[in-house]
C-alpha cells in the first residue's frame, strides 16, 4: 500500500534510484536509504537481480567497469541479496518514510518482490517485451510504473493497453538510455504527448546527472520524477556519472516542492495588485511642486515633477492637471492633491 503521508494525486514524487550503486554492499545499500531520506525524496528504488534467472555468461558488458568480475553474470550473481536482506531494506525505507520500489529482471525476481508487498512495479526500460514477466506483474493488480527509454510508440501502445486493459493504476516515464542523457536528447516536450496519449500519469526517468532536467520535468507537470543517486561523485560504479550526490537530490526535491506549489496556485493579476496596493504606494511616484508655485498659478509642465511615495496623484494625470489653478500656495516639493485644483 501506499504511505499515507504519500497519498496525494497532486504529490510528484521523488524517487531515488539506488540501482548498483550499492555495489553488492548490504551496508552501503541501508546508507544509501537513509541519505535519500535525508535528502528529502519520496521512494527510494532499487533493482532486484537474480542472475541464473535473468542472464547467462554470454551476456555482453554495456561498459567493462569492474575489476573483479570477469562476465556481466558474475557482476549480476554478485549484486544479489538474499530474501531476507530484501526485507531488511524494505523495513527500513519504510521506518524511514519512504516508499520502496525494486525493479524486477526475471518472474523470480517478481516472486520475492510480491512476497515482499512491494508497493508498485517499475519496469525497466528493457523488460516491456518480456511479455510472461510483465503480464505476471499485471497479475498482481498492483500500480505500474513503465519505462519507455528503449521503446518505439508500437511497443509502448501495446505495453499500455495490457495495462490499462487490466483497469490497473499507470505512470508512464519519459526515459532515454542513454548515459549520460544530453540536454537535446532528454525528450522533456514527449511528457504532455505521453499524457495526451494515454490519459495516464506521466513521469520523468533522468540519466543526464544534474538537477535540470527534473526541475523542467516537474515545471510540466510530471507526477514523479526519478533519478539515480550516488554518495559521492568519486564513488565506484557504472551510473556515478548519472546520478546526482545526495546535496543535489535534496536541492532537486526543494525545487520539486516549490515548483509543485507554484503551479498549484494560479495568480489572479488584479487580485494581486490589489493586495500589493501598499507596496505600491512604497514603489511608485506623485506629482509635486518642482517650485515654489503661488496661488493661482496656472499649471504647466515646468511646475512638476515626481517623487516617492505614490500617494498623491499618480503620473497618469498629468495631463489632466496641466493648465488647471491652484487653489492654494504651494512650497517646492510639496505633494499635490485633488483638492489644491481648481
Amino acid at each position: 500500500m501506499m504511505p499515507d503521508h504519500l497519498q496525494t494525486s497532486h504529490r510528484c514524487l521523488v524517487v531515488g534510484e539506488i540501482a548498483q550503486a550499492h555495489d553488492g554492499s548490504l551496508g552501503m545499500a541501508h546508507a544509501l536509504i537513509d541519505a535519500i531520506a535525508n535528502a528529502g525524496a519520496d521512494a527510494v528504488k532499487f533493482q532486484t537481480h537474480i542472475a541464473a534467472a535473468e542472464s547467462s555468461p554470454a551476456e555482453p558488458w554495456r561498459v567493462k567497469f569492474s575489476y573483479q568480475d570477469e562476465t556481466r553474470f558474475e557482476y549480476w550473481k554478485r549484486m544479489e541479496f538474499t530474501e531476507c536482506q530484501w526485507l531488511e531494506l524494505k523495513t527500513h525505507a519504510d521506518s524511514r518514510r519512504l516508499l520502496f520500489l525494486s525493479s524486477p529482471f526475471s518472474i523470480e525476481a517478481v516472486s520475492l518482490l510480491e512476497r515482499l508487498d512491494i508497493a508498485a512495479w517499475k519496469v525497466a526500460s528493457g523488460e516491456i517485451s518480456n511479455l510472461p514477466m510483465f503480464d505476471r506483474m499485471v497479475a498482481t493488480r498492483k500500480p505500474i510504473i513503465l519505462s519507455s527509454g528503449m521503446s518505439s510508440w508500437a511497443e509502448l501502445d501495446a505495453a499500455v493497453k495490457r495495462v490499462q486493459g487490466a483497469g490497473l493504476d499507470l505512470t508512464v516515464l519519459q526515459c532515454s538510455s542513454i548515459y549520460p542523457t544530453p540536454p537535446e536528447k532528454l525528450g522533456l516536450n514527449l511528457l504532455p504527448e505521453l499524457r495526451q496519449r494515454y490519459g495516464c500519469k506521466v513521469g520523468f526517468s533522468d540519466h543526464s546527472g544534474t538537477v535540470h532536467g527534473g526541475l523542467a520535468a516537474a515545471t510540466l507537470g510530471a507526477e514523479l520524477i526519478e533519478v539515480h543517486v550516488t554518495l559521492s561523485r568519486e564513488a565506484f560504479g557504472p551510473d556515478v556519472l548519472v546520478s546526482l550526490t545526495t546535496t543535489e537530490l535534496r536541492e532537486l526535491t526543494a525545487g520539486v516542492r516549490f515548483i509543485q506549489a507554484a503551479l498549484a496556485h494560479p495568480v489572479d493579476k488584479d487580485q494581486m495588485a490589489r493586495e500589493l496596493a501598499p507596496m505600491r504606494q512604497l514603489f511608485t511616484k506623485s506629482l509635486v511642486a518642482a517650485v515654489d508655485l503661488p496661488a493661482g498659478t496656472r499649471l504647466q509642465l515646468g511646475h512638476l515633477c515626481l517623487r516617492k511615495p505614490g500617494t498623491g496623484l499618480p503620473p497618469d494625470r498629468l495631463n489632466q492637471i496641466l493648465g488647471r489653478k491652484l487653489r492654494r500656495p504651494l512650497a517646492v516639493g510639496t505633494m499635490i492633491i485633488e483638492e489644491d485644483l481648481e
